[in-house]
């Protein structure tokens, strides 16, 4: 079951695209100035970077929007919060073969592929879990244990999200937090954090109830200084020109006003007067970071790409019908070198 109606057809394959002309920047003294020096390829589920600041290849397995929803005895007090979520994808129908699946099969064969393919990391980007059950949050964390893969998770609004339980999304977001998702962070801030593999900075905020904090802001603009080219993890998509409210994060036109799903989904309606000032600065800082490679997201269930300012925003379809992004970072060979 899809959340949100999309047209299918158009999650079977991505256009590839060339990014010769993207700004990027190199080191000269230390000092980081713009240069052209990046190109994106996408093909289907595979996206390859090539830039000239990528000193050796990083492959990553992407996952959003796993929509695990299996439980247990334990999740029986929680049942009238979670019975519509544990319902949605029970049974989903693959995004390329079109046969029937289940979020557990398509989360498990993802797992086998970054293995077999000797991924550096796997990055999950959010709903890995339609609801903060127990029993999915012990089942994932010792799923991604067994593959010996270090790995990044970022929250998406589901995996902490007991609908219609009292509370602000942010309250909430912190309470299932600590009480649930915390393994899964490995130690790390929960609502931000880095990760420095391989010579690329990979930069996780939890953007999941559409904004951005003075937490958030401060942490981001401190990581950024660095040589280092970076790449931004985020579950909801920054918003691009023309897109739907679900492009949420730094949308001018989010807000209470275009809140079509809070009673479906039982949850606080969006603020009468729009985004933080915050999350503004947020969205400007981000697309003015001029080492940033490219940003990642998931959360509308449709495989998208958008260049905004210069910089790719790549949005993974949902896993829960079998789709991953497939991620691989590599020096530009120096032939190519003064083509880009």
């Amino acid at each position: 079951m899809k959340r949100r109606s999309f047209v299918k057809g158009s999650t079977t394959a991505l256009t590839a695209i060339g990014l010769t002309a993207v700004p990027y920047v190199e080191a000269s003294n230390n000092k980081i100035k713009q240069k052209s020096g990046l190109s994106v390829s996408i093909n289907e589920q595979s996206v390859s970077f090539y830039a000239n600041l990528v000193k050796e290849s990083v492959k990553v397995v992407l996952i959003s929007d796993t929509h695990l929803f299996m439980d247990d005895e334990r999740g029986i007090p929680f049942r009238t919060f979670s019975e519509r979520m544990a319902k949605a994808y029970n049974q989903t129908t693959h995004f390329q073969t079109g046969k029937k699946t289940t979020p557990k099969e398509s989360f498990e064969k993802t797992l086998a592929f970054a293995k077999e393919g000797n991924a550096d990391v796997i990055a999950l980007i959010g709903d890995i879990f339609s609801f903060p059950s127990e029993l999915a949050i012990e089942w994932v964390h010792s799923k991604l244990d067994n593959t010996g893969i270090p790995y990044i998770y970022v929250a998406g609004n589901h995996d902490w999200h007991y609908e219609g339980m009292k509370g602000s999304l942010e309250s909430l977001r912190k309470t299932w937090t600590e009480k649930r998702l915390k393994p899964l962070y490995q130690g790390k801030h929960p609502l931000m954090s880095v990760h420095d593999i391989k010579g690329i900075r990979f930069i996780a905020i939890d953007n999941s109830t559409y904004q951005i904090s003075d937490e958030q802001l401060t942490f981001y603009s401190n990581q950024i200084s660095t040589i280092l080219p970076i790449v931004l993890l985020v579950h909801i998509p920054m918003y691009a020109p023309g897109k739907k409210i679900s492009f949420g994060c730094g949308n001018p036109d989010w807000g209470a006003a275009t809140d079509r799903n809070f009673e479906l989904e039982r949850r606080p309606k969006w603020p009468k007067g729009g985004h933080s000032q915050t999350t503004f600065d947020f969205y400007k800082i981000v697309f003015d970071t001029p080492n940033l490679m490219g940003i990642f997201a998931g959360h509308i269930h449709q495989k998208s790409t958008e260049i905004i300012k210069g910089i790719p925003q790549i949005v993974s379809d949902d896993n829960a019908s079998g789709a991953f992004l497939d991620v691989n970072f590599s020096p530009t060979q120096k032939k190519y070198r003064k083509l880009l």
